[in-house]
């Protein structure tokens, strides 16, 4: 489909020149690009995304060559980790806990 090869160049294309972005326009633009990128990576796997809310680069299980990330979308949150020519490493996270403060 035409779609699909558009995505899967935009994907490619912002692969490429995201490092480059992120070293001379700063860290801040280059989230902002990758909670959309990510999410459609995870939706191609078979994961709901509505709305994604953030990314937030994950130093700690990141490896040299994978990068990881938590992603926050609207109503889950996946912990996704982006391995080269390989399908991502997708974990859904727990809900956080809603407040349940009660009033006596």
């Amino acid at each position: 489909m035409k779609s699909d090869h558009i995505v899967l160049s935009t994907i490619a294309l912002t692969a490429a020149v995201l490092p480059l972005g992120a070293r001379s326009a700063g860290a801040a633009g280059a989230k902002e690009m990758s909670k959309d990128i990510i999410a459609v990576q995870i939706r191609k796997q078979g994961f709901e995304c509505k709305n994604p809310e953030s990314a937030t680069r994950d130093p700690a299980a990141s490896k040299p060559d994978d990068s990881a990330w938590i992603l926050k979308c609207e109503g889950a949150t996946y912990k996704v980790l982006l391995i080269p020519k390989m399908a991502a490493k997708v974990e859904k996270l727990p809900d956080e806990p809603q407040s349940t403060e009660q009033k006596h």
